[in-house]
C-alpha cells in the first residue's frame, strides 16, 4: 500500500511536474528554481515538494545556495534530490525483484557470463529492428522506454571519442540497479551488450563501459567513423 499511495502523489499534475523537474536536474533543487519550473508560487512549490518527501519519492536537505560560507553568506535554503529508494506497483503484488536475484545468483555460479551477454545482445538487436539507433537521438528515444534516462553532455576533457570530444549519452538511471549492486560484474555485462545490440550494425554511434558512482555503467557516443 505504501507504494501506491507513494505514485497516487503524482496524480497531481503541478506534483508531477515538480517531480519530474527535481529528478530531470540530477542535483540538489531549491524551492525557487522548482516553483519557476513548474510556473507555480514558490509557497505551492514548497507544500506540494514537501508532500513528495514525506512519500518518500524525494529527499530534502539545506545548503547555502550562494556557494558562499561564513558570515554574509546568508541563512541555509532547503533542497530536494531524488530519493535513494525504488517504487514499483502491481496488482496483485509481484515479486520480480526476487526471481531476478535468484536467476543472476545462479547464471554467475555457473559462470554464465558469456550466455546471459550473448541473450541480451539479441534482445538488443531484436528491439533495434523495429527501432533503428542510427544516432544519439534515436538511441535515447530507445531507452527511455526501457526505463534509461539518459543524458546528452559534451565529452570535452573527459576523454570521448578517442581523439574527438563530441557528446556523449550517459544514462542517470540503471534499470536493473537492483541485481546489479549485488552481482555487478554480471549484470553490468549484460547492460552493456543489450546496448551493443540496439547499436549493432550502426555506423553513428558506439557503446562502451564507463562506470561512475550513480550513473549507469553504460555510455554512448558517435562513433569514430562518424566524426570524419
Amino acid at each position: 500500500m505504501e507504494d501506491i499511495e507513494a505514485v497516487a502523489l503524482l496524480q497531481d499534475p503541478v506534483r508531477r511536474r515538480l517531480y519530474e523537474f527535481v529528478v530531470g536536474r540530477g542535483r540538489e533543487v531549491g524551492r525557487n528554481e522548482a516553483a519557476e519550473a513548474a510556473g507555480v508560487g514558490r509557497t505551492l512549490a514548497a507544500f506540494h515538494l514537501d508532500k513528495l518527501v514525506d512519500g518518500g519519492l524525494l529527499e530534502a536537505g539545506s545548503r547555502r545556495l550562494s556557494g558562499r560560507s561564513g558570515p554574509g553568506a546568508g541563512r541555509p535554503a532547503k533542497v530536494y534530490r531524488r530519493s535513494a529508494g525504488e517504487r514499483a506497483v502491481s496488482l496483485p503484488a509481484r515479486d520480480y525483484r526476487t526471481v531476478a536475484g535468484l536467476l543472476a545468483e545462479a547464471a554467475e555460479r555457473a559462470g554464465l557470463d558469456g550466455e546471459v551477454q550473448e541473450a541480451a545482445r539479441r534482445e538488443g538487436a531484436a528491439l533495434a529492428a523495429g527501432e533503428p539507433c542510427g544516432d544519439l537521438d534515436a538511441l535515447a528515444k530507445v531507452l527511455v522506454a526501457r526505463g534509461y534516462e539518459p543524458v546528452l553532455e559534451s565529452a570535452e576533457g573527459d576523454g570521448g571519442v578517442e581523439g574527438g570530444g563530441g557528446p556523449v549519452l550517459r544514462m542517470r538511471n540503471c534499470p536493473f540497479h537492483a541485481v546489479a549492486e549485488r552481482f555487478p560484474p554480471l549484470v553490468c555485462g549484460m547492460n552493456l551488450a543489450l546496448l551493443e545490440g540496439l547499436v549493432e550494425g550502426s555506423e553513428g554511434v558506439r557503446v562502451r563501459m564507463d562506470a561512475r558512482p550513480g550513473w549507469c555503467c553504460v555510455v554512448a557516443e558517435p562513433s569514430k567513423n562518424n566524426q570524419d
